[in-house]
């Protein structure tokens, strides 16, 4: 393939993503034929994967301009707007709620502007005591025997004080929250985490991640989709972090 090629593929891609092939004044056609002609048409993740993992990537961020247009673009691939609110809300666990306050906002105004009503609130009817069985349980699905490892580590009197409300709360509430699969949870889960330049959780629900459905190229492929978007490095980082986790 040549650079001609790639900028032909990634101007094809422009069109279909966002309705144009106009890119920012200033970057020539490195956007166009390394990311687009290039990362968003490498075979081993579907698109909509694609668009869900750069939207968990710019939501971690959070990288408010760029965001809202693929949240436009997310729709448009057939995303459903619970599925988008439940990306923020889960990236929120990861980057801080501060930054889904900003993130979530973003989306409401992209879907006001469409006429679509914002997706109502789950309900949240379970106790305290339901959110960790319950967490506690999706972790051993999830993580197996390093469930209990690290920070994780039940009689571990320090980290102890903050991960009993992880538990509730990222694993027994937000992850049984409708609006996406456990699959996805996983990408975004991958894709978050590599933009927080965190390898060690990339290895961690990398790994995990085959537990619910995913195969090892698709959780490669949903780090080198965050490479554009967040910086190579940190993607390099986490794939380096997979490959230990993966051998």
């Amino acid at each position: 393939m040549t650079r001609q090629d790639l900028r032909r593929q990634g101007e094809e891609t422009l069109q279909r993503l966002f309705g144009t092939t106009q890119q920012q004044p200033g970057f020539a056609n490195l956007l166009t034929e390394p990311v687009f002609g290039g990362v968003w048409n490498r075979p081993g993740l579907a698109l909509p994967d694609r668009m869900l993992c750069v939207i968990a990537a710019l939501g971690t961020g959070p990288r408010l301009r760029p965001l809202r247009r693929h949240i436009v673009a997310g729709l448009e691939l057939g995303l459903t707007p619970a599925s988008i609110r439940e990306i923020l809300v889960q990236c929120a666990l990861y980057a801080g709620f501060a930054a889904a306050e900003e993130t979530l906002a973003l989306a409401a105004e992209v879907f006001a502007d469409r006429g679509i009503p914002f997706p109502a609130d789950p309900p949240e009817d379970a106790s305290l005591e339901e959110l960790t069985a319950r967490g506690a349980e999706l972790m051993r699905t999830l993580h197996g025997a390093r469930a209990s490892q690290g920070y994780a580590a039940p009689d571990n009197p320090t980290t102890g004080a903050l991960y009993p409300t992880a538990i509730q709360y990222g694993y027994g509430e937000i992850w049984f929250r409708p609006g996406l699969e456990r699959r996805q949870r996983a990408l975004v889960a991958v894709a978050g985490f590599t933009a927080l330049r965190l390898p060690e959780q990339v290895g961690k629900f990398g790994q995990s991640a085959l537990n619910v459905g995913l195969t090892k190229t698709e959780v490669i492929e949903a780090i080198i989709q965050t490479a554009p978007y967040t910086g190579f490095p940190p993607a390099l980082n986490a794939l380096g972090a997979l490959s230990t986790a993966f051998a």
